[in-house]
Parts: C-alpha cells; structure tokens; sequence
C-alpha cells in the first residue's frame, strides 16, 4: 500500500526523509480538522508530516490517510520509497518487514 506525505515542511522547515527511512505511522486521534488523521514520526525528527488526504495532495496511484485509515494498526510503520522535490510516496511495511527490522538493532524502527 502506497501514500503520499503531505505537510512535510509544516513542522521544523526541514527536509529530514530521505528513500529508505523507515516512519513510525500514527493515528491522530486529537486532531480537529481531520478525523482520518495519520501523523508521521522520524528516528531523529519526531512528529515531521501527515500522510496526505486531499485531491490537491495525494498522489495518483496511492491511498489517502482517508483510504489507509481502516487498514493500518493505531500506530503502524511504512518506508519511504521515492522522494520527487516536496512529493513523497512511502509503502507501509508487511508484518514480516518489521519483524526483520525489529530484529536488527541499528533499525530506525526500534528508536520510534
């Protein structure tokens, strides 16, 4: 399952993704504009973006936060794929990615 990232500049003006980071992926359950909310954290940025839910955001042939609400856990881990300018499109790990990220203690994924 593909997305999109959307407000990425929103929180430090940075741009910390680079392909291959793996995201802690969050259910946003305060937020009050968005009810389908997904929040974006990195090893070493914390909170750094929103998986995208508008027309104008999201990216041909990937899913909004709307579309991958229901098929994520609360909080769940995706890797970032490709990196076009201010576009990034991420694919959420299988339950075996992460076991094998889980298992390899330089992993990202046991920092977020």
């Amino acid at each position: 399952m593909y997305f999109t990232l959307a407000a990425v500049n929103m929180f430090n003006g940075s741009k910390p993704f680079h392909v291959g980071s793996i995201i802690k992926l969050i259910k946003d359950f305060e937020n009050q504009y968005d009810s389908e909310a997904i929040l974006v954290e990195l090893r070493y940025a914390g909170e750094s973006a929103y998986v995208a839910n508008s027309v104008r955001t999201v990216v041909k042939g990937t899913m909004s936060s709307g579309r991958l609400y229901d098929k994520i856990s609360d909080e769940d881990y995706g890797i970032v794929e490709f990196i076009f300018d201010d576009i990034i499109i991420c694919r959420v790990l299988t339950a075996d990615e992460i076991k094998k990220e889980l298992k390899n203690p330089e992993s990202d994924i046991n920092y977020i």
